[in-house]
């Protein structure tokens, strides 16, 4: 199904507690969720038949939605076990999961305090993010126009749809000048993150990741976190300048979908794909990815 648009694949997907044929999997134009933004989704992947993290990813969607005003009416257990369905009945090992809420159509207004809360959870097969040739020389990055904007000013917090616009805008235009993405800086002109992904820096065998303090603490950031300090390598957290692009050696992206992606490139900036990189780029892979024990052989 490779290439086909998304309204016109085939399957089942989980809409409002019922499986549905992928086709039917539909909203009205007037749903709140479309002119308000007023939605949260999540991105997840499963590998080996596995949702990565599958618990952690419906924890944060039932936060993103508290964040963003509403309660999703389905526990977290029954989130995570239709999840699973929905691997099983369109036959996936290898997927892309993507639930996502909404407030429906009942009221039409900037406030809607009475409008039913949808969920709807579909998977499909989705390779590497990125090229999976430019992925391993290291993907290039424009620099965004548009910045992450001040937490006082957005929910920042929530996985909330309305604040991919400025993703949207921004990697289309690195797009259309030849590049793969954008590094976004904040309202201060700090480093941030790229459209979709945690951005991390390598420097003298230390590596640095800005502060989320006005973007998502990434799951997989936290797991990358997690595995590099496994390894003993120092992670800093801290503010980070664009004039201290310069100085770094290596640079790499984190998300789900992105998993660990190196970067060569942002703007006039150039970085290896290093050792630590690599590394991580392999420990990442050796964690998320099942290890299927070997059948012994019969014995005579």
């Amino acid at each position: 199904m490779a290439g086909l648009p998304f309204d016109q694949r085939d399957g089942e997907i989980w809409y409002d507690g019922a499986f549905v044929p992928w086709a039917e999997a539909k909203l009205h134009v007037l749903s709140h969720g479309l002119h308000y933004a007023s939605s949260v989704f999540e991105g997840e992947r499963a590998y080996g038949g596995k949702i990565f993290k599958s618990e952690v990813h419906t924890a944060r969607l039932h936060e993103s939605a508290r964040v963003m005003g509403f309660e999703i009416p389905w526990s977290e257990a029954q989130i995570n076990a239709a999840k699973d369905e929905v691997l099983a009945r369109m036959n996936l090992v290898d997927a892309y999961v993507r639930p996502v809420a909404w407030r429906g159509s009942e009221m039409m207004g900037v406030s809607a305090q009475h409008n039913t809360i949808h969920l709807a959870i579909a998977a499909w097969e989705w390779p590497s993010y990125f090229a999976p040739e430019e992925r391993l020389q290291g993907i290039r990055l424009d620099m965004a126009a548009y910045r992450r904007p001040d937490p006082a000013t957005a929910p920042f917090k929530s996985k909330a749809a309305g604040l991919y616009m400025i993703c949207t805008l921004s990697k289309h235009e690195a797009e259309r000048k030849g590049y793969a993405d954008a590094l976004m800086l904040d309202w201060r002109g700090r480093v941030a993150e790229a459209t979709g992904a945690n951005v991390f820096f390598v420097k003298e065998g230390k590596i640095h990741t800005p502060i989320p303090d006005c973007f998502l603490d990434g799951i997989t950031r936290r797991t990358v976190i997690g595995l590099a300090k496994a390894r003993g390598f120092e992670v800093i957290e801290r503010v980070i300048m664009p004039d201290e692009l310069e100085g770094f050696e290596q640079c790499f992206l984190t998300g789900t979908a992105a998993e660990i992606t190196p970067v060569s490139e942002i703007g006039p900036y150039r970085f290896e794909v290093g050792e630590i990189t690599k590394t991580l780029m392999t420990d990442y892979d050796a964690t998320v990815r099942p290890v299927v024990a070997t059948p012994k052989a019969a014995v005579a």
